[in-house]
């Protein structure tokens, strides 16, 4: 019989993930030469290699990559007993995982965080920003418990739980307050800056101006909606941000907004989370938190 640990395979988990021992050992709360006895014991009990180990490079072996797939189950399933647990509690208690996009996360947080906590005191809520593409795999892993982004993204898999629609608004210089706002076409011969590849919501702008093909020159990518609104501050060109943002990116720059005639550019925003998840009756009330925290936001959001 093969003996290893529950522990084991999260380390091994951590490591594959990481593709670092250092960084491996400090998401574990270990120490580096602790992790390294640990897995070297997993590869003992198992008769075969996980790693194959260079000298500045690891990566997993033909054996390893299959021995993760089944360890990343063992470990969702294991995570969800724990769930199974906390969904016949009447209120959702421990730890609660989130991920969001980062075209919400810094406006939608401090008061989604602020109502959750305060309705429910025994949370311990840990948020993981990044794009939706590492937001989908690490929920299909059970890495997270749900997450925030735009919707729809059509997974069988997740249930998807709509929280609010919102425009997106025209960001240009302050001398051009007073110009007609542009159309499609005309927004398509501007300097337009977006986001770098990645963000969902670069997509959704470049759908909207109807920019698939556009050449690389007339565009500039940025990594944070912050650094577009600047940019156009600073007289480099024009920019989308969603209404959601533009209390907090327009207060400290020198630019304009301008909303575009209907119909308007617009995204919906949703949670997501698995469909064998067994807390999902709570995660349906954390929506309607998130939602009643969307709504007030949106609400100073429409007197600018």
């Amino acid at each position: 019989m093969i003996n290893f640990t529950l522990r084991q395979l999260r380390y091994f988990e951590a490591l594959a993930r990481h593709g670092h021992f250092g960084r491996a050992a400090e998401a574990c709360s270990i120490s580096q030469p602790a992790l390294s006895v640990q897995i070297k014991e997993l590869e003992e009990a198992l008769g075969a290699e996980l790693f194959e180990r260079a000298a500045r490079q690891l990566r997993l072996s033909a054996f390893g990559e299959e021995f993760l797939l089944r360890v990343r189950e063992i470990l969702r399933s294991v995570d969800e007993l724990g769930d199974l647990a906390r969904a016949h509690r009447k209120h959702l208690v421990g730890r609660l995982r989130i991920g969001v996009i980062p075209t919400v996360a810094p406006y939608l947080l401090p008061g989604m965080i602020s109502a959750l906590t305060r309705e429910n005191a025994d949370l311990d809520i840990h948020v993981r920003e990044t794009v939706t593409p590492k937001l989908l795999q690490e929920l299909a892993e059970g890495r997270l418990d749900t997450a925030i982004v735009a919707l729809p993204v059509s997974e069988p898999s997740l249930t998807e739980m709509p929280l609010f629609e919102e425009s997106f608004v025209l960001v240009r210089p302050k001398e051009d307050a007073d110009k007609p706002v542009p159309s499609r076409d005309m927004l398509r011969e501007m300097r337009l800056l977006l986001l770098e590849e990645g963000h969902c919501f670069r997509e959704q702008a470049l759908s909207f101006c109807d920019m698939g093909t556009v050449r690389p020159r007339e565009i500039l990518d940025g990594s944070s909606l912050s650094t577009l609104v600047q940019m156009v501050g600073a007289g480099i060109g024009v920019t989308l941000i969603p209404e959601i943002a533009m209390p907090v990116e327009t207060r400290s720059a020198d630019v304009a907004i301008a909303r575009f005639e209907d119909p308007q550019p617009s995204r919906r925003i949703g949670m997501i989370w698995r469909k064998t998840s067994p807390i999902a009756k709570q995660l349906t009330e954390v929506a309607d938190v998130v939602r009643r925290s969307a709504d007030a936001l949106q609400g100073n959001a429409s007197h600018r």
